[in-house]
């Protein structure tokens, strides 16, 4: 069974901080590629940040300069730092991993993040 828990979200003023955990189980942590997703209300979800087995990482241009995606294998925990945070940041953030060659796809349960003043 794959299970993975975000932590880490709440209420932040424009230009504040958050960090976001996704401690992940069920599977060979160290192999996988993680990402972050956000949802906002009456919108799609959208890849924000990734980060490979390798460490290589990407991001959306939205948030480029101003999220970082991290993985500390050791806890089998994917981070996401979010540093001068705008209301349009505002959403559930998602957890995510797969095995896309095989068309599967594991999601947390999602945790707020609501930037406003």
């Amino acid at each position: 069974q794959v299970l993975l828990v975000e932590t880490g979200g709440g209420l932040v003023q424009p230009g504040g901080s958050l960090r976001l955990s996704c401690a992940a189980s069920g599977i060979i942590f160290s192999l996988f590629a993680m990402n972050w997703y956000r949802q906002a209300p009456g919108n799609q979800r959208e890849l924000v940040a990734g980060i490979s087995s390798g460490g290589s990482t990407n991001y959306a241009d939205s948030v480029k300069g101003r999220f970082t995606i991290s993985r500390d294998n050791a806890k089998n925990t994917v981070y996401l730092q979010m540093n001068s945070l705008k209301p349009e940041d505002t959403a559930v953030y998602y957890c995510n991993t797969g095995v896309p060659r095989l068309g599967t796809n594991y999601w947390g349960q999602g945790t707020q993040v609501i930037v406003a003043s």
